[in-house]
Formats: C-alpha cells, structure tokens, sequence
C-alpha cells in the first residue's frame, strides 16, 4: 500500500498528528518536500513534538523514516532537532532514519538571503518563515546547490563551496552585506554534516525495495494545496510541490503509482502568512476563534488567520490532490459556538462564484456566510460516531456533501486517540 497524507488548504491541517495515528500501519513513512518551514505536532503518551524536518513517523518504534530527493534540509536544524527528540527519549538511528544523498543542504546564507528579502520587501513580503527555504529551492534550479550526498566526498566539497560563494558573494554585495567565506561555509558543514554522514544513503534503491517487499509506505506531505508553486495562491506559495502527485517524486520512486490518498482539512478555516485568505474572520469572532484552537504556528509561532470552513478553496484542494478520503480535524475546537460559520461562496464585483478563482479575481472575492446548528457540548470523549451529537453529525455530513469526498476520520481532540473512525 502506497498512501500519500496531504493538505487540502493552506497548510497547517493537522498532517503531522495524523501520520503519527496511521503509521501504526505503516512500515516506513516519507517526506517527499519541503525543509523545517514545516511544523507538524504530535502529541502522544510521550509528550507534544513539533516536527519541522523529521517525518512523523520518527515517533513509532517499528517505523523506517525517509527523508526524501524533494527536500531541503538545514544540517544544524536537523542535528538540533534530533538531539532534542533523543533527550526526550526518542530512539533514532541508521536503521530507523534515511536521508537521501539527493536531497538539498539549506546553507547559513540561504537562510540570511531570505531575510533579506523579506526585509527589502517590507509591506510587500509573501509571509515567508524566513528559514532560507525559497532561496535554496531556487540555487537548485539554478544548479548552484549542494546535495547531501556532497558530504560523503570532502576532498571536494571545498571546491564545490568556493564556486558556489563566489557566485552568492555577487547577490549579497546588492544587499550591502560582508563577503562570504568560503572557509566558514565549509566549517559549518564539517561540524554539522559530520554527525548525520550515517543517515545518508541511496533512497530510491531503499524504496524500492520496500515496494517490491510488499511494505506498506506513507508519503507526508507539507503544507496544503493552495501552498503549492504551480497551483497554489501564486506568489504566496511555498517553493516546492504540495500536491500527493508529485509525492513519489520527491521520495524518490518516480514510477510508482500511490494507491490512495488522505486528505487533511480542518473544521474551519486558518492561513500562516500573506496573501489572500477570503473567509477571514475578524475582531472578537477570530480571537475567540484562534483562542479556542490555539492557533499559532507550529514552525514560526505567528499568530495564525482564521476563518470558517472554506467550501470554494476546500472543493479546489481535494480535486487537486486527488483525494480518496479525507480527515477532518480539530472539530472539538467548534464546540463553544452556538452558530458555526460556513464560507459556501465567494462574491466578486457583485456575482457570486462557487468555484475558486485564480489571479486577480481571488483578490476581490468576498466571503458569502451561512450559519449551521452549533453542537455545544464536550466531544472529546466521543469514540464511535454515534456518540457524536446530532448537530456535529450533520455538519460533518454538509462539509462531506460540499467538498465531494467522504470524511473517514474526524478528529476531537488533541491526543493520538482522540479521534473517530466514521467508515
């Protein structure tokens, strides 16, 4: 079984908590894009983990976790966090834990590029989390990267890092910044690279093995569909592939066909970063709303935006991703409204629109509100969907019929249990 897990919106869907549930039937779970602008948490008998880089399945004993060609990977980030996870009592080793020799190494000056452009941008910025992600996405396309795989031959990375800082020193003279050194870069990579030579190995063939062994193996994704660079609110993006199609891409099995995907979708809606965000609640309504939920982001700590379930942007999502069934999360947090707000349709100049618009016309769209029975009560405890009160029933059955998938997992509180098989 090849499953993907992926976001239906704008990111922060609750991937990370269910990947951390599923694997418990899975063999190996990989992340397949991205860097540690990704926070996925996890909360279980051991504690609350917030995953920036580490697939979330590192938390299962009995996991094989894979770090796949799609992402980037911030050598001191990924030493800090495993540390962390070690002195938390998280077993991680050779065994339970590869990273591809294809994947990209985020350097210090990526990091320091994309806070420079933040800043240059001023009132402009896309809302980056300012973790280097997008510049280092860009110097691979401009073949100007590093791959983790560089770090088993040092006898020329050296070489590799000169031509590459030479070249950067160029952009960093526009910002009015010091020169590189050379001698630094290849230090930082010498301190943290040394510690993770062990982890770094051929992935394809790992997989594929795996594939052809009858292994169960689970793509996770980050961020949602509307996050994505091609088909995403475009330039409030990410700068890599969210959707489950390039999954066996970025893990690193090309040829493969996934036989199902999950999609994640919240009870309502919420955005980390700029652009536009139609069914935006404001005033007292998102503060009760972003309180309730704890809504701050797991990688950046910014408050996040917050909004009813988004039908228009949620119905876009699952057909980009091509989901087979989906999991709704956080409903619990809905439980103190006496009327949940639903975003059905967009208005723009006058006209309503039920389809999501691209381009300038999302920019106009305003938000078209209707308002389902609230369930008012405590459904943490709830186990079976029977337990559920008649009101949380129906509105899980509305979103269901508005977005044109079936919802099989619905999520009631925080915990790796607190959830509900509704097929």
């Amino acid at each position: 079984m090849l499953t993907a897990v992926v976001g239906i919106n704008w990111g922060d869907e609750g991937k990370g908590r269910m990947v951390d549930l599923l694997s418990a039937e899975y063999d190996v779970i990989c992340r397949y894009q991205g860097g540690n602008n990704a926070g996925h948490t996890v909360i279980n008998d051991r504690g609350k983990f917030i995953l920036n880089l580490l697939p979330s399945g590192i938390l299962r004993d009995n996991v094989v976790n894979v770090m796949g060609n799609g992402m980037v990977i911030d050598l001191e980030h990924l030493c800090g966090e495993i540390a962390s996870l070690r002195s938390k009592g998280v077993e991680i080793t050779p065994e339970r834990l590869k990273i591809s020799d294809k994947a990209f190494i985020c350097m210090p000056y990526h990091r320091q590029q994309d806070i420079l452009e933040e800043e240059r941008l001023a009132e402009k910025k896309y809302g980056s989390t300012r973790r280097g992600i997008a510049p280092v996405y860009g110097d691979k396309y401009m073949k100007k990267g590093l791959r983790m795989g560089d770090l088993l031959f040092p006898e020329t990375l050296k070489n590799k890092v000169a031509d590459i800082v030479e070249w950067k020193n160029i952009t960093f003279s526009g910002y009015g910044q010091e020169r590189l050194s050379v001698e630094a870069m290849v230090e930082w990579l010498k301190k943290y690279g040394e510690p993770l030579l062990p982890y770094i190995t051929d992935t394809t063939e790992f997989l594929m093995s795996a594939k052809d062994e009858g292994k169960n193996i689970m793509f996770e994704a980050q961020l949602g569909a509307l996050r994505d660079i091609d088909f995403g609110i475009y330039p409030y993006t990410t700068s890599s592939q969210t959707l489950a199609a390039y999954a066996p891409i970025g893990a690193g099995i090309p040829g493969v066909k996934l036989d199902k995907v999950i999609g994640i979708m919240k009870a309502y809606s919420t955005c980390v970063g700029e652009g536009p965000f139609t069914a935006e609640l404001f005033g007292e309504e998102a503060v009760m709303l972003r309180e309730a939920g704890a809504e701050y982001g797991a990688a950046t700590g910014r408050p996040r935006r917050v909004g009813g379930f988004d039908i228009p942007a949620s119905v876009y999502g699952v057909k980009l991703q091509g989901a087979d069934v989906l999991a709704l999360t956080k409903l619990d947090v809905l439980s103190y409204l006496d009327r949940i707000p639903v975003c059905v349709a967009y208005e723009i100049d006058g006209v309503r629109c039920e389809k999501f618009p691209v381009g300038d016309r999302l920019l106009r769209a305003k938000p078209v509100y209707e308002y389902l029975e609230g369930f008012k009560t405590n459904i943490s405890h709830c186990r079976r969907p029977e337990e559920l009160p008649k009101p949380a029933l129906n509105y899980i059955k509305f979103l269901e019929e508005a977005v044109g998938c079936p919802i099989e997992y619905v999520s009631v509180g925080p915990g790796r249990e607190d959830y509900i098989r509704m097929r």
